[in-house]
């Protein structure tokens, strides 16, 4: 059994899983991103206080914890962006206090989707794969020789700040032209926009508007989905060139559009996974839904026992 957290901006999300995947109780809390960082830590104390109110609670045995970033697992910090009380948080260590000393394993969200993908989604039975979670930014993991690979930090993976465009727009990250400033959900919106796309009466101007738009045959909605298929290629089959993965599972806000985002994405693939051992490259949809987290927290967990 293993205590899982999944950490975000909006909400922190708790459950005790067993070894199967199922998970046996639940908890959460919205975050108090605005707050200071203890009373973002209380946030998460009462997580924990009501997954230790469950019958199953004496049977854990680790805590698994995957948060929104940067994170840092080899100091065991956190300073998600949307939640600035947190700058270089030793949440590995406050965590463990709060639990008796159970040893506490932390990955960034990306990674959390990408084990628990592999663990029970749709790259189960895969030996070589990654993860993206494409969203209001642009994440991810990779599993490597059958396991987790989070890497030192528990960043390895994160292909939102690869840039395939040498020229491109500056990114928040302090480069250019990466993945996720082309492929991200505001930035779809605003190309859409750019291109003379409007929002409807509701004034919703999300990247799920811009998708039934691009549904509907709008041609800057159609351009910005296709745009932003590219860049994932490119960024995918990047990848692949590098650690032969062959399989590509992509979970996210952005990732709902269904096809509208697929169908270029795997027209654009063939552009770029080129070289031989890459063509068999195959890009999915996620399987695991809102539980990602919490699965894939269990998963590096029970990965690093």
């Amino acid at each position: 059994m293993v205590a899982a957290l999944d950490i975000g901006g909006t909400k922190i999300a708790g459950a005790l899983v067993d070894a199967g995947g199922r998970i046996l109780a639940r908890a959460r809390k919205p975050t108090p991103a605005g707050e200071d960082a203890e009373t973002v830590l209380g946030a998460v104390g009462e997580v924990l206080d009501a997954l230790a109110s469950s019958p199953h609670r004496d049977a854990v045995e680790a805590v698994g914890i995957g948060s929104a970033g940067p994170v840092d697992a080899a100091r065991g910090t956190v300073s998600p962006v949307n939640v600035p009380g947190w700058r270089d948080f030793p949440l590995v260590e406050r965590v463990g206090s709060a639990v008796g000393g159970l040893p506490v394993t932390l990955v960034g969200d990306g990674v959390a989707m990408t084990a628990a993908e592999h663990w029970l989604g749709a790259a189960r039975g895969h030996t070589d794969a990654l993860g993206l979670v494409v969203s209001t930014g642009v994440g991810g993991g990779l599993v490597l020789g059958g396991r987790l690979h989070p890497g030192p930090t528990g960043n390895a993976g994160h292909i939102g700040h690869l840039s395939v465009d040498l020229d491109g727009d500056p990114c928040a990250c302090g480069g250019r032209g990466c993945v996720e400033r082309l492929a991200a959900g505001p930035h779809i919106a605003r190309r859409a926009l750019d291109g003379g796309w409007r929002p409807g009466p509701d004034g919703d101007a999300s990247a799920a508007a811009v998708a039934g738009a691009a549904r509907e045959g709008h041609p800057a909605a159609v351009a910005a989905f296709d745009r932003a298929a590219r860049a994932l290629a490119a960024g995918i089959a990047a990848t692949a060139h590098l650690v032969e993965v062959d399989i590509a599972v992509i979970g996210g806000g952005v990732a709902g559009a269904g096809e509208i985002l697929f169908g270029p994405l795997r027209r654009h693939l063939a552009d770029y996974a080129t070289l031989s051992f890459a063509r068999g490259l195959t890009v999915v949809p996620a399987a695991t839904g809102t539980d990602a987290g919490l699965l894939g927290a269990a998963a590096a967990a029970r990965a690093a026992f």
